[in-house]
């Protein structure tokens, strides 16, 4: 399934016409959240993890609730209906839970710039927040924000076995192709689990 899903790069842009503005102005940077961090998955926790219910990116201004995602008929990842919330995909671990959970959202939409339209410029250290069911935090460290071409969509780095807890964060990015509508590349984040201690 995962080679389904990846060797196409995902298809995340809502509009047929043009790309959003450039800018969008700044993004306001919102406060931490607050709550009880997630420990460390355990050998055996997987399905004891709570499932995701929203995401917080303070630092690029990002807010929202996730939707489950899944496959389509023709076996591609589902995308999010519109461009203001972002989805799990359920077909990856709940996030914090050993693997690598991945998460989509769009860039823009005809209407203007989507969830994640400054994913771009996250820097490695800066911190994601997901909230689950339970009321604690998932809480990501970013490791590295890499573009690849759509051609190139690197399947085994997104939704390949890890060790450990990390997260993949994706959206589209790089050049615009008016003659088809959509951006010729992916944006994704990579981030590994946090603890305090």
């Amino acid at each position: 399934m995962a080679l389904a899903i990846g060797v196409a790069g995902l298809i995340l842009a809502l509009h047929t016409a043009r790309p959003a503005a450039a800018s969008a102005g700044n993004a306001a940077v919102l406060p931490v959240p607050t709550g009880r961090w997630a420990a460390a998955p355990g050998a055996s926790d997987g399905p004891d993890v709570a499932r995701p219910v929203s995401l917080e990116i303070p630092v690029i201004g990002v807010r929202t609730r996730l939707i489950r995602l899944g496959l389509t008929a023709s076996g591609t990842l589902a995308v999010p209906p519109t461009a203001s919330v972002a989805g799990w995909y359920t077909g990856s671990p709940r996030p914090g839970a050993t693997g690598a959970a991945v998460i989509v959202g769009h860039i823009d939409s005809v209407s203007g710039p989507g969830i994640f339209f400054r994913l771009r410029t996250l820097r490695p250290g800066e911190l994601i927040y997901i909230r689950r069911a339970d009321h604690t935090l998932a809480v990501f460290r970013v490791t590295a924000v890499r573009t690849y071409l759509k051609t190139h969509f690197p399947t085994n780095a997104v939704y390949g076995a890890v060790p450990d807890a990390q997260l993949r964060l994706i959206t589209c990015g790089g050049t615009f192709d008016y003659a088809t509508g959509h951006y010729l590349s992916n944006v994704i984040v990579f981030a590994t689990l946090r603890t305090r201690g």
